[in-house]
């Protein structure tokens, strides 16, 4: 196995998986394929895959149905891979649990990057979460060690371990859900829009003069709306996240 570890790609068009195969490989991973849903499934399973592209039109079962069922074992990155353009998709698509979304036909270059940029933001260490959060004590004649963790009214999450607690109870979140989090909280209340949060969940591979569409904006509502459902919140009386209407959102001041 490479270091990178195993890519695994569910597409039947034999072109499409044999294009996506070769940009993988040449990327550094180990490349496995699968040319329908069932078999995709157990293929992720057995390997233990690190990243998955997935097609949505599949023979058997489609895409969304499959990546529910990966969800269920795996925290694997996932791209969904597909040739329509309908905005409902991509929201099922992040909705169900996916990292990223490309529409058919897409760069070589363009799928290099985005998974390039997700390999470089690590899953949060569930196990790290369970533990308690302790600084070590200060030497004499040295500067106090600053704890990298923020909290916020009972919240707390740890970039280094990309763990995150609610009342001392661990919370598993996506990388994307994690990135957003962590942004608001260091944010420490400043509203961020909508466009810098899109850069947020898709990280370097946008520069700031990328231009950012409405399916991307939306795409940040979806992953906020999982956030709070995860996170417990009470929409009414927000505790952690507030929404700034036609603009963003904000962490949730004091009380």
């Amino acid at each position: 196995m490479t270091d990178l570890g195993v890519a695994v790609v569910v597409e039947d068009d034999e072109d499409v998986r044999n294009l996506v195969e070769a940009v993988l490989s040449q990327a550094g991973f180990e490349v496995h394929s699968a040319a329908g849903g069932r078999e995709g499934v157990d293929v992720v399973r057995e390997l233990e895959a690190s990243v998955v592209t997935l097609d949505v039109g599949l023979p058997d079962i489609d895409g969304f149905e499959v990546l529910r069922r990966i969800r269920q074992f795996s925290d694997a990155y996932v791209v969904m891979l597909t040739a329509r353009t309908d905005e409902l998709d991509t929201l099922t698509a992040f909705h169900t649990g996916a990292d990223d979304f490309l529409a058919k036909p897409f760069r070589p270059r363009e799928l290099r990057a985005r998974v390039g940029a997700m390999m470089r933001r690590p899953r949060q260490d569930i196990q790290a979460a369970l533990a308690p959060v302790t600084a070590p004590e200060p030497v004499p004649g040295t500067v106090a060690f600053q704890s990298p963790v923020l909290r916020h009214r009972g919240l707390e999450l740890n970039p280094e371990t990309r763990s995150v607690t609610v009342d001392g109870a661990a919370v598993s979140l996506t990388r994307s859900e994690f990135d957003l989090l962590q942004a608001l909280l260091k944010g420490a209340g400043a509203v961020r829009s909508k466009v810098e949060l899109v850069r947020v969940v898709r990280g370097d591979y946008y520069r700031a003069d990328a231009y950012i569409s409405e399916s991307d904006e939306r795409a940040v509502e979806v992953h906020i709306g999982n956030l709070r459902r995860k996170l417990g919140e009470d929409p009414v009386q927000p505790r952690w996240l507030q929404t700034v209407r036609g603009v963003g959102y904000r962490l949730a001041p004091e009380r």
